[in-house]
């Protein structure tokens, strides 16, 4: 019987190796055959140490530690006598196309999608509105596939999460996804039925699907509130918002705004003129004009505060979004934020952090990475790519997205990836890698150009991202080895053998099926068993060329081959003819 081990959901190549009992130099050494370079403090996750435990041969079973912080509950956080009432903060999601951001546009008067590329939100983006004399803070989530990183960013930042759902469409994949981030996240959630005025809209349909994924709508039976809206007739919009702030009576939503500010970053790009700009989210707190805000390996003075339609403010309470200059450095994407005294102590705690998580970059292997590189083939094609982006969370989308498309025959290899506009060191590391640049929402001077012309470097400037995926696609396309396609043409029975050398065969036979035409590829069979290849070369029909033999002819063979053949009569001669294909992905 196999020996049970439980562990944790991450473990070190060297705790794994002393559970195990075995020399950590075997363990490397395994996981070194399977195409990973390790050292002892390498972490690995469940899954693959229970592959590795496999390629050993182990009479062991891995069994996880029972984790006691499932399902994720989001705690309400303890408020001092100082904490008052908060704007919520409602992320917005949903299916692409199912009119999310329009319903945005609808809710604040402005419009958003068409100024999107492609009409789909590419970007977080945050802004307050004022319903009964309150404010909500409102998120706008990317809806197209590419930005699950984004979306689940998105609901993790927030108190409610609105799935929006078409009427007419129903519950899709990324309905689905929606759902589960929200769950992950531990907040509540509402569901917006929208375009109830278009012809094939179904709200019991909708309902329906709902229930199947778990969520019960009130009038059902369960504790989900489904508001039926359109964004174009702006019925429903209004109950919308009142039930928004009936949440957040009943969840007591405050914070304490006496306090120094934390929140987190939601955006973060480079701006021409600006350097390094920010988009936060604050959770607690108040931000002011001049403090040391430190976000991971990045911090600043901040030199300017605007609201996010950039408009200058001096100070900002909790769930207020806001823009902030200031920045050293481009802070990261879903980096946490928080104030402290002296720039002294911003710039040891960003050094600090950047230390943390430098060493935590190494290589946390994951079981889908590793079975991968398990199962690849030694002749693995790659792409070099170089990526620029024109913020952090896109740049995080498009490598993410990259990383999904990767088989056992061809992969992405990202040699850089950085935010802002292509320049001159961009094409010098594209150039020594053999790289393709490919810009997302990004540019490139003409002096740049100029250089990647000279250099011979592609760059690929896209402002959708399905666009930049596939034309990656299209280029890992190339590098699949073509399918051969064989098709037999028809079969021939030696009756005799009149010439064999090293090179060649002359010999003659009778069309069983099929019609021969030259040239052509022979296997040769006697019995059941293959025991030649050659090449058709010519066809006689008595002592004439021909240029086929249909079946029921008697005709002779010109076969064109590697080495002697011993071909006797009655040995059966199969002729096809080979074709390549292209392979898409």
């Amino acid at each position: 019987m196999a020996t049970q081990i439980e562990i944790d959901d991450h473990i070190t190549v060297g705790a794994l190796a002393e559970v195990l009992r075995l020399p950590v130099s075997k363990l490397i050494g395994e996981l070194f055959k399977n195409g990973i370079m390790a050292t002892i403090n390498e972490r690995l996750d469940f899954d693959t140490a229970q592959i590795i435990v496999g390629e050993l041969g182990l009479d062991v079973t891995l069994t996880k530690k029972v984790s006691y912080t499932e399902p994720v509950k989001r705690e309400k956080p303890q408020h001092g006598k100082n904490a008052a009432q908060r704007p919520p903060v409602v992320a917005v999601m949903g299916h692409v196309d199912h009119g999310k951001t329009s319903l945005l546009d609808a809710v604040r008067g402005a419009s958003v999608a068409k100024g999107e590329a492609g009409g789909i939100t590419q970007h977080i983006s945050a802004y307050q509105i004022e319903h009964k004399n309150r404010l909500i803070t409102l998120l706008d989530t990317p809806g197209h596939e590419a930005f699950a990183a984004i979306r689940e960013h998105g609901a993790h930042l927030t108190d409610i999460v609105v799935i929006v759902v078409a009427a007419d469409d129903g519950v899709k994949p990324q309905t689905i996804e929606a759902i589960r981030f929200a769950r992950k996240a531990g907040v509540r959630i509402v569901v917006a039925i929208n375009k109830i005025d278009k012809e094939g809209a179904n709200e019991n349909q909708v309902k329906q699907q709902l229930a199947e994924q778990e969520l019960l709508v009130e009038e059902w039976g369960g504790d989900i509130v489904a508001v039926p809206v359109s964004a174009k007739t702006k019925q429903g919009i209004p109950e919308l918002l009142d039930m928004l702030l009936l949440i957040t009576d009943v969840e007591e939503l405050k914070a304490d705004a006496t306090m120094p500010a934390r929140g987190l970053i939601i955006e973060a790009h480079v701006e021409h003129g600006r350097g390094s700009i920010a988009h936060a989210l604050i959770e607690e707190g108040t931000l002011k004009v001049g403090d040391f805000v430190v976000a991971g390996p990045a911090y600043a003075k901040i030199r300017n505060l605007e609201t996010t339609k950039h408009e200058p403010i001096t100070s900002a309470g909790p769930s207020t979004p806001v823009i902030i200059t200031g920045f050293k450095a481009l802070p990261e994407f879903g980096d946490p934020f928080i104030i402290v005294k002296t720039e002294k102590e911003a710039r040891q705690q960003a050094t600090i952090a950047a230390s943390e998580r430098s060493s935590g970059q190494r290589s946390e292997i994951s079981g889908t990475e590793m079975l991968r590189l398990i199962t690849r083939k030694d002749n693995l094609q790659e792409l070099a790519i170089l990526v620029k982006a024109d913020v952090q969370g896109s740049l995080t989308s498009v490598i993410d997205s990259l990383k999904t498309i990767d088989t056992d025959e061809v992969a992405v290899r990202v040699v850089s990836s950085s935010v802002g506009v292509v320049n001159e060191n961009d094409i010098h590391i594209a150039h020594s890698s053999k790289a393709i640049v490919y810009g997302f929402n990004t540019s490139v001077a003409s002096n740049v150009k100029r250089i990647a012309s000279r250099d011979q470097v592609s760059i690929r400037l896209y402002n959708v991202i399905y666009e930049l995926i596939d034309d990656v696609k299209a280029e890992l396309s190339e590098l699949l080895s073509p399918e051969v396609i064989e098709h037999e043409i028809g079969t021939l029975e030696v009756k005799g053998v009149f010439k064999t050398t090293k090179t060649e065969i002359i010999c003659g036979g009778e069309v069983k099926s099929g019609k021969l035409v030259a040239p052509a590829e022979v296997r040769i069979f006697r019995g059941k068993e293959q025991i030649a290849e050659a090449k058709l070369k010519g066809l006689k029909r008595g002592p004439n060329d021909a240029r086929d033999l249909t079946e029921g002819e008697l005709g002779g063979l010109e076969l064109q081959t590697v080495g002697r053949i011993a071909l006797e009569v009655g040995d059966t001669i199969r002729f096809f003819t080979r074709e390549t294909k292209q392979r898409t992905l």
